[in-house]
């Protein structure tokens, strides 16, 4: 028996998500700051180069082991199965859409640092909802899994906390049109 590097897109991601916070924590304190974060709406400059990367790259950083063990812990349940059935490529294409949406709106919209992969999150949790899904129909799953999950996230927004609900909220719009656009490849 051996171990098989199953899931490429996820991962990868995981392993390189972990890598820069070994980093930050270690050899390159401000290395999360600096290239995993984006600004809010009062230090986001349209003219940085370093901004426009972090609205890529906000994903993969994460502040402590904490953070980025209560991401990936999702990401590795549900990012394999959607990697299945979706694609590699799908899958990053996928990621890369929910890192710049949730990224660009909240250095428009919000003044606090935008930082994780929760939105990531929220759009595998929504996308999952839609893996047995037929066009004409709407999942029961999908709406349960709206209402549980994003309802929270509207009640946990009026809340003072420094978790991003708003980010939450945008991932699982971005999935819910994943699933809604562009159906996974059947299997027979």
């Amino acid at each position: 028996m051996r171990i098989k590097y199953n899931s490429p897109t996820v991962l990868t991601y995981a392993f390189l998500s972990a890598l820069v916070l070994i980093l930050s924590q270690t050899v390159l304190p401000s290395l999360t700051r600096d290239w995993f974060m984006v600004p809010g709406k009062n230090t986001f400059s349209p003219s940085s180069f370093r901004n426009w990367v972090c609205v890529f790259t906000h994903v993969v950083g994460h502040a402590n082991w904490n953070h980025l063990i209560s991401n990936f812990s999702f990401i590795l349940l549900i990012g394999p199965i959607l990697e299945e059935n979706y694609g590699s490529l799908s899958l990053i294409f996928m990621i890369a859409v929910t890192a710049v949406v949730t990224g660009l709106l909240n250095a428009f919209l919000f003044p606090t640092a935008l930082l994780g992969a929760s939105g990531v999150v929220f759009m595998m949790i929504l996308l999952a909802s839609f893996t047995n899904f037929n066009h004409g129909e709407i999942p029961l799953t999908f709406i349960l899994v709206l209402f549980l999950y994003l309802g929270r996230e509207l009640f946990n927004s009026f809340s003072s906390n420094n978790i991003s609900e708003f980010a939450h909220i945008v991932g699982g719009f971005c999935g819910s049109l994943f699933g809604f656009f562009r159906p996974a490849a059947r299997k027979y």
